[in-house]
């Protein structure tokens, strides 16, 4: 692979899940990885500033943080926690250097069953949450997720819904993430794109491939570049056709992909992006 190819590549730490943090950074130098999106739950196991200097002495580029959100709590308690906890990951977004914090942001609390009180709640919270992440020179990024993950993960499901939200609020504050997982089903999603993309509000483009049929327990489902049913350079095309130049994350989650050697895997996707999407 040349170095052409993988100039905007990066690999979000889920999709290797299997290896720890510097076994990333070290595999990623080797092969000529800029980039990598990172995760919370190891970044903070392994140490925040641990993993800042890690990333920075191996060159690497931290593409994004997941995740903020889960914002849509009735409790009084728990809408507190939730705003205190996404503070916290807007500033572990900006100690690891990553301009972009991505929010994914949370099902219908238990025994509700109103999705537009659930949808209000997040604009509220944004608007106690985007002039904080502003302050640190975060962007909120909402990724809407396939709807059939609305009850229990997260009732915004398509990117007209999120730039609904986002557009409350600066460009420059609160924009979206297209993943292609979850949108590439939706045909008013390229329209979507140009409209976030005339807004500057594309911050952040995942790419996953939809396999069938999906392995049980969809939410590891997603597929290698290359194995499934989305065209993905059309995909690219509709970012890119919207002014988006910035970083290309693969990010999959996979049982079958986990359960395999993690360099391994991390050399495969990278080959599958340059073939696949590029």
């Amino acid at each position: 692979m040349s170095e052409a190819a993988l100039a905007r590549f990066s690999i979000n730490q889920m999709t290797v899940k299997q290896l720890s943090l510097p076994e990333l950074a070290t595999a990623c130098v080797d092969l000529g990885i800029p980039g990598v999106g990172l995760w919370r739950e190891p970044v903070q196991a392994y140490g925040l500033e641990a993993t800042a200097k890690l990333m920075r002495d191996a060159g690497l580029t931290v593409t994004t943080l997941c995740r903020g959100g889960f914002l849509t709590a009735i409790d009084a308690h728990a809408r507190v926690a939730a705003i205190d906890d996404n503070r916290a990951a807007i500033d572990e977004a900006a100690t690891l250097g990553t301009d972009t914090l991505v929010l994914v942001s949370g099902g219908l609390p238990p025994g509700s069953k109103d999705l537009h009180g659930a949808r209000s709640r997040i604009a509220e919270a944004l608007a106690e949450l985007a002039p904080y992440a502003a302050s640190r020179g975060i962007r909120l990024a909402i990724e809407p997720l396939h709807p059939m993950f609305a009850s229990d993960r997260c009732v915004v499901s398509t990117l007209a819904q999120s730039l609904d939200l986002a557009e409350d609020f600066p460009p420059s504050q609160v924009g979206v993430c297209v993943d292609t997982y979850h949108v590439w089903w939706d045909d008013q999603a390229p329209a979507q794109i140009a409209r976030a993309g005339q807004g500057g509000r594309l911050h952040a483009f995942q790419l996953a491939d939809w396999i069938t049929p999906l392995p049980e327990g969809v939410l590891n489902g997603r597929g290698q570049l290359g194995s499934g049913s989305v065209d993905l350079r059309q995909w690219r095309g509709y970012v890119e056709e919207a002014g988006y130049t910035g970083p290309i994350e693969v990010e999959l989650f996979n049982e079958e992909l986990w359960a395999r050697d993690g360099r391994e895997l991390l050399s495969e996707t990278a080959r599958s992006y340059a073939t696949e999407a590029c």
